[in-house]
């Protein structure tokens, strides 16, 4: 019983990530789009804002959990840099380059790819994760149709777009299921604190922090900036990882697919953009794909100690 309660904890606290990840997209396309900040600023100051908020944070209240085995760096540093700051970077630039529709669609084959990797390490498949698997990519490709047909999108694309937008699909695949290793051994702000620190790192040297205060930005932009680094990144993150603890790698990230629902969904509210039928049909394919995904049985994990 304690399994499954834990279990049930694990699918709402990913669904909490998913409803924060979806909202704070609208916050961060008015960002983009309305103030012409480059997305990969935003992303290299949401991460080091969350890094700055979690830093004292663990110092204060959970200084052991800033300590990892000497033999870990290797690991943390690949999370960092192929993990976090890969999906960042990726998926951004599929979004100024592919378009919104297409990069949200292409990312979330990334469950496919978890399910297919689990394959070919001799786990059983369940016919119901085929059927939660086409139920959110159809159900995405519904939702985000209205997006991609936009006008003003780019018809033709290189083939280094192509690359980089399944690259985001890779690498969010990458991210869940690296994640889930270090999760069995680190609590999840200690993999969040070093993966974020490391990210961050790395888009600093891409866009030096100079450079970004020579932007002369306003107080009400980093306010911004402030509320993406909370709200987009920090506690997201922090929730996700800690339902991906309780759960398979597969289905926290058939669950995280309805990150996409709820973007669509925010936009309407508080944008005014209006769904269309099909639009509503591709809600509920990803609602029930997530439901498919939550009757499967947990995965079962060696108990290990925790570190912190």
């Amino acid at each position: 019983m304690s399994d499954r309660r834990e279990s049930i904890r694990g699918r709402w606290l990913v669904f909490g990530a998913a409803c924060l990840w979806g909202t704070s997209a609208t916050l961060a396309r008015f960002v983009f789009r309305d103030l012409h900040v480059p997305a990969l600023t935003a992303v290299e100051l949401r991460l080091l804002i969350a890094v700055a908020i979690l830093g004292p944070w663990l110092v204060w209240r959970r200084p052991a959990a800033l300590r990892i085995d000497r033999a870990d760096w290797g690991y943390f540093l690949g999370l960092g840099l192929f993990g976090v700051a890969a999906v960042q970077g990726t998926y951004y630039y599929a979004i100024s380059t592919l378009g919104v529709g297409l990069a949200i669609l292409i990312q979330y084959i990334a469950p496919a790819l978890i399910v297919a990797y689990g394959a070919l390490r001799g786990m059983r498949v369940r016919a119901a994760t085929v059927v939660a698997l086409a139920s959110a990519l159809l159900g995405i490709a519904l939702l985000v149709s209205n997006v991609a047909a936009t006008p003003g999108t780019r018809v033709r694309h290189s083939p280094l777009d192509w690359a980089v937008g399944f690259g985001s699909a890779v690498s969010f695949a990458f991210y869940v299921v690296f994640s889930k290793r270090g999760l069995r051994r680190y609590p999840p702000e200690t993999v969040l604190f070093y993966t974020f620190l490391i990210a961050g790192l790395f888009w600093a040297v891409v866009t030096p922090p100079w450079r970004i205060a020579a932007a002369g930005y306003g107080a009400d932009l980093w306010v911004m900036f402030a509320a993406l680094g909370v709200f987009s990144t920090l506690v997201p993150f922090f929730l996700f990882n800690s339902g991906l603890k309780r759960l398979s790698a597969a289905e926290a990230g058939i669950i995280a697919s309805l990150e996409p629902v709820v973007a669509v969904l925010s936009a309407a509210v508080f944008l005014g953009e209006g769904l269309r039928a099909f639009q509503w049909v591709g809600a509920v394919l990803v609602l029930i794909a997530a439901s498919l995904a939550s009757i499967q049985a947990p995965e079962t994990v060696p108990a290990q100690p925790e570190r912190g």
